[in-house]
C-alpha cells in the first residue's frame, strides 16, 4: 500500500477521531494516536483478516494494543471499520457506563481482543495467543485444510518495552520461534518524563536480534509503503517479527515531539491548529468524510469474504474430519466432556500427601479427558507437580505439547497465560510457589479483570516450607490474592478438597489460584465427610453438628490442626464445631440461610487458624473471636519447628480456645 491520497485521509480521520474523542472528555492521551496511525490504519487496511460481521471468528487474526494509552485510536479503527461501536461511543469517550474506557477492555463483541493499558502485558499476552494458534494449527490442521491459520499483531509503545514483563515474554517468544507473532513498535522516543534517553538508551533491536527474533527499521512513520514492505518480509519468517516504526509523538500538532503531548489533551487552540495542519475543517468534531466512509467499507468487506471462505474450508473439513471438528468446536466452546466427574481421583482415608502432589495427579487423571489442558511452570515443574506425564513439551519442533517449559519468568508466564486463555480454544493453567504470586500480580489482576478461565497453582503455601527462610515463606500472599475481585482462591485442607478445587476450577471458567502445600497432610475420608460438596460451597462443616460453644474456622493444613485441638477440648466439655473454609469468594457467594448454617450469627466464640496474616479473619469471627496467624515474616528452620515456635500446636489452640470460652485451663 502507497500513500494514497484516500489512504492519508483515511489516517487522518482515525487521527481527528482520536483527538476529538480526547479533547470531549478533557482526558486521555492524544500523542500516541496521532503519530502512529499510519502504521494501525496499514496494518487493519491491508493485513488484518477480521471481520467486523462475527468479530469471534476462529481464525481471525488477533491484534493488541499493548500501548492500552492509545485507546482512542483503537475506538477510532473499531468504528471506522464497521464494528458494534457507534460514533456516540466515541462521544462518550472515557465516561460513565461507555464502551470506550480510558484504557481498552476486553470485549470480543467489539473487536477487542485483550484488556490493556498496563504496559508490557499486551506483548506478553500477544505471545499467549501465538502459543494458543501454533498448537492448535498442529493438533487440528489436516493438508489441504488449514483451519488454523492466523497470526497475532501487537503495537507495543516505548513504555511497553521499558516494563521487564515484555522481556520476559520477548525472550520466551524467541526461544520457542513464534513465526506467527508480529510486533509494531511505536518509536516515538517519549514518555511521560520527556525524552525515552532519560532512562532508556539501549539498543532495542540488538537486544531483539539476541533473543531470537526478525528485527527491522521503518524510518519515517508516515510511510506506509515501508511499513507495508517490513510487514510482508516478517510475514515470509518463522520466527517472531518486531518492527521499529519512528513515529512522532503529537505528529502535526503544536505539541509534536513533546512529552505534554503524551498524556494530557491538546486544548481548543492546538486542538484547532492541529485540524488546519491536515486540512480538516477545524469547527467539526467527529467529522468523517463520506469518501473515507466508502474506502474503508469496502476495506471491510474483505473480511467478510475470508470468514466466509474459511466456513466453508471447515464444513468440508467437517466431512472428512468428523472427530476432529467436534473435538475443534468443543476446545473453541470451552465445552468439558461428559462425565468429568467420574475421572476426578478419590484419595483413601489413611494417606498423607501434600495437597501440591495431589494436584499433580488431579492433573494427570484428568488431562486424558480434558485435551485441552495446557500449563507449565516457572522452573518449578517437580515442585509444583504440574507436568503432564507422557505429553511433550511445546517447542517449535513439537508445537503440539501439552507441556510449557516457562523458565524462571513468573510474571510473563502469568500473562501468557492469559494470552492462551484469550485466543481460545485451550484450558491454561502454570504453577510456581506462593510466595512469587508477587511477580505475577498484574497479571493475575487482569485475568480477574477480565474473567479469563486461567487457573494459577501456587505451592509451598505456608512457614511449614520450613529451612528456605522468611523469603520463601509467604505471609500476607493469601489474603492479597483474596482482595484481588474475581479471582477466585482456594486453599484446599487435603487431598479430596484439593480434586475438589480442580473440578471447580475447571468448571467454573472464571480466574481460579489453588493454594497447595508442601507437606504432607492426612487425607479427609469423603464417606465421613462432606468434602465435595462443601468445596464447591466455599465452607462446610467437617465437625459438631449440634450448637457450638466455640467454632474453629480452619484452611489448608491448619484443618487438621483444628480437628486436633477440637478433640482435646471435647474431652474439656466444650461443644466444639471445626469448619474448613477453603474459599472465601465461594462461600460468599452462596444464600444466607446456608452461610447462617455454617456460622450461625448467635455463635460469638470463634478461633480463625491460618498460617498467614490474620488481617481480614474479623469477618468471620467478630469482634469476640481471635485470630492464630502469622503477622510477622517467617524464619528458616525445618518447618514443623517453624510451625511450633510460631503457635500452630494443638496446645496453643486448645489455650486459646479456653481463654476465649472464659475457662482458662
Amino acid at each position: 500500500m502507497k500513500n494514497s491520497m484516500i489512504d492519508i485521509r483515511c489516517v487522518n480521520t482515525l487521527r481527528m477521531l482520536a483527538i476529538d474523542q480526547v479533547e470531549r472528555a478533557k482526558s486521555g492521551h492524544p500523542g500516541m494516536p496521532l503519530g502512529a496511525a499510519p502504521m494501525a490504519y496499514l496494518l487493519w487496511a491491508e493485513f488484518l483478516r477480521h471481520n467486523p460481521k462475527n468479530p469471534s471468528w476462529p481464525n481471525r487474526d488477533r491484534f493488541i494494543l499493548s500501548a492500552g494509552h492509545g485507546s482512542a485510536l483503537l475506538y477510532a479503527l473499531l468504528h471506522l471499520f464497521g464494528y458494534d461501536l457507534p460514533i456516540s461511543e466515541l462521544e462518550n469517550f472515557r465516561q460513565w457506563g461507555s464502551r470506550t474506557p480510558g484504557h481498552p477492555e476486553y470485549n470480543i463483541n467489539l473487536g477487542i481482543e485483550a484488556t490493556t493499558g498496563p504496559l508490557g502485558q499486551g506483548i506478553a499476552m500477544a505471545v499467549g495467543m501465538a502459543v494458543a494458534e501454533r498448537s492448535m494449527a498442529a493438533r487440528y490442521n489436516r493438508e489441504g485444510f488449514p483451519i488454523v491459520d492466523h497470526r497475532t499483531f501487537v503495537l507495543c509503545s516505548d513504555g511497553d518495552l521499558m516494563e521487564g514483563v515484555a522481556y520476559e515474554a520477548a525472550s520466551f517468544a524467541g526461544h520457542q520461534r513464534l513465526g506467527k507473532l508480529i510486533c509494531l513498535h511505536d518509536d516515538n522516543h517519549i514518555s511521560i518524563e520527556g525524552e525515552t534517553e532519560l532512562a532508556f538508551t539501549e539498543d532495542i533491536g540488538k537486544r531483539f536480534r539476541a533473543y531470537g527474533w526478525h528485527v527491522d527499521r521503518v524510518r519515517d512513520g508516515n510511510d506506509m509503503g515501508s511499513i507495508s514492505a517490513a510487514i510482508k518480509e516478517a510475514m515470509k519468517e518463522d520466527r517472531p517479527s518486531f518492527i521499529s516504526v519512528r513515529t512522532h509523538i503529537g505528529f502535526g500538532s503544536p505539541k509534536q515531539d513533546s512529552a505534554s503531548a503524551h498524556g494530557a489533551p491538546l486544548g481548543a487552540g492546538a486542538s484547532r491548529i492541529t485540524k488546519e495542519f491536515y486540512g480538516w475543517p477545524a469547527d467539526r468534531s467527529f467529522f468523517i468524510p463520506d469518501d473515507v466512509r466508502l474506502r474503508v467499507e469496502e476495506l471491510s468487506k474483505r473480511g467478510g469474504g475470508l470468514a466466509a471462505s474459511w466456513q466453508e474450508l471447515f464444513e468440508s473439513y467437517s466431512k472428512l474430519y468428523p472427530d476432529e471438528a467436534k473435538c475443534f468446536e468443543r476446545d473453541i466452546a470451552s465445552v468439558l466432556c461428559d462425565g468429568l466427574d467420574l475421572k476426578i481421583p478419590e484419595f483413601s482415608s489413611g494417606e498423607n500427601i501434600a495437597t501440591r502432589s495431589a494436584s499433580g495427579k488431579v492433573i494427570n487423571s484428568i488431562a486424558p479427558f480434558v485435551p485441552n489442558l495446557v500449563g507449565g511452570s516457572a522452573d518449578l515443574a517437580p515442585s509444583n507437580n504440574t507436568e503432564i506425564s507422557g505429553a511433550s513439551y511445546a517447542s517449535h519442533e513439537f508445537p503440539e505439547g501439552r507441556n510449557i517449559h516457562y523458565g524462571v519468568r513468573e510474571h510473563a508466564m502469568a500473562a501468557i497465560t492469559n494470552g492462551i486463555a484469550l485466543h481460545s480454544g485451550f484450558i491454561p493453567y502454570c504453577g510456581t510457589f506462593l510466595v512469587f504470586s508477587d511477580y505475577m500480580r498484574p497479571a493475575i489482576r487482569l485475568a480477574a479483570l477480565m474473567d479469563l478461565h486461567s487457573i494459577f497453582i501456587f505451592t509451598h503455601d505456608s512457614i511449614g516450607v520450613g529451612e528456605d527462610g522468611p523469603t520463601h515463606q509467604p505471609i500476607e500472599h493469601l489474603m492479597s490474592l483474596r482482595t484481588i475481585p474475581g479471582l477466585f482462591v482456594i486453599r484446599p485442607a487435603d487431598a479430596n478438597e484439593t480434586a475438589a478445587a480442580w473440578k471447580f476450577a475447571l468448571e467454573c471458567k472464571s480466574p481460579v489460584a489453588i493454594i497447595l502445600s508442601r507437606q504432607n497432610l492426612p487425607v479427609l475420608p469423603v464417606d465421613e465427610y462432606p468434602v465435595h460438596a462443601g468445596v464447591a460451597r466455599g465452607a462446610y462443616i467437617l465437625k459438631g453438628r449440634a450448637w457450638p460453644d466455640l467454632i474453629l474456622i480452619a484452611t489448608g493444613s491448619e484443618v487438621h490442626l483444628a480437628m486436633a485441638a477440637a478433640e482435646i477440648l471435647e474431652k474439656k466439655d466444650l461443644n466444639v464445631r471445626v469448619v474448613s473454609m477453603p474459599s472465601w469468594k465461594i462461600f460468599e457467594m452462596q444464600d444466607v440461610g446456608y452461610k447462617e448454617k455454617v456460622l450461625p450469627a448467635d455463635a460469638k466464640k470463634r478461633i480463625s487458624i491460618e498460617a498467614g496474616i490474620t488481617l481480614g479473619w474479623e469477618r468471620y469471627i467478630g469482634s469476640e473471636g481471635r485470630a492464630i496467624g502469622i503477622d510477622r515474616f517467617g524464619a528458616s528452620a525445618p518447618g514443623p519447628v517453624v510451625m511450633e515456635k510460631m503457635g500452630f500446636t494443638i496446645d496453643h489452640v486448645v489455650s486459646v480456645a479456653m481463654e476465649l470460652v472464659g475457662k482458662g485451663q
